[in-house]
C-alpha cells in the first residue's frame, strides 16, 4: 500500500519520513515517492494494510545499482495495544529499470541479492545496512525523523 496512504497518525507519518531519511542516507541523490503504485479500482484490489511502499528514483540509470528506481515494501505488524506504530517483520527491496525487476533483496536468509544483473557489492552492502536501520528504527519507537535525518546512527555512515 502507498507509504502516503498509510500515515493515519503522527507516529506512523514520522516513521515514514524516517524510513525516507534513512534510504536517503545511503543513496543520497534518489528522490523519494510515497506513492508509487497507482490509485484505480485494480490496484486497490491489491492493496494490503500490512505493507508500507515507497520507492526511489535515481537522475538516470546507475551501473553500481544496476536500476533506475528501487521499490522498497515494508511487510509490517499490527502495532501491540496502546502503540500507534506497527512492528517491522521484513524488508523487500527491489531495483527496476522501465523494462523489468532486475534484482531484488529480501530480509530473508542470507540478505543478499538475487537477480539477473546485481547491484555491486558496495551497493549490497548499504541496501543491508538500511535493512538494518529500518528493523532499528522500527523496534524503537524514540526515533524520529529529525534524529534519522541528522544522521543520527552512526553505524549507518560506515
Amino acid at each position: 500500500m502507498n507509504a502516503a496512504d498509510q500515515a493515519r497518525n503522527l507516529e506512523l507519518a514520522q516513521a515514514i519520513a524516517s524510513v525516507a531519511a534513512l534510504f536517503r542516507r545511503q543513496f543520497p541523490d534518489a528522490r523519494a515517492n510515497l506513492t508509487p503504485w497507482r490509485d484505480d479500482p485494480h490496484t486497490r484490489a491489491w492493496a494490503e494494510r500490512e505493507s508500507l511502499d515507497l520507492s526511489f528514483h535515481f537522475p538516470g540509470w546507475n551501473p553500481r545499482n544496476q536500476c533506475r528506481s528501487m521499490l522498497v515494501q515494508l511487510r509490517l505488524e499490527r502495532p501491540p495495544e496502546g502503540e500507534a506504530r506497527p512492528r517491522l517483520i521484513g524488508v523487500l527491496i527491489r531495483g527496476l529499470t522501465y523494462e523489468s525487476e532486475r534484482w531484488r533483496l529480501a530480509t530473508m536468509g542470507e540478505w543478499q541479492p538475487t537477480g539477473s544483473h546485481l547491484p555491486q557489492p558496495a551497493v549490497a552492502g548499504k541496501l543491508q545496512q538500511l535493512c538494518r536501520d529500518l528493523f532499528e528504527l522500527f523496534c524503537d519507537p524514540s526515533r524520529g525523523a529529525s534524529n534519522d535525518a541528522a544522521g543520527g546512527n552512526d553505524a549507518a555512515a560506515a
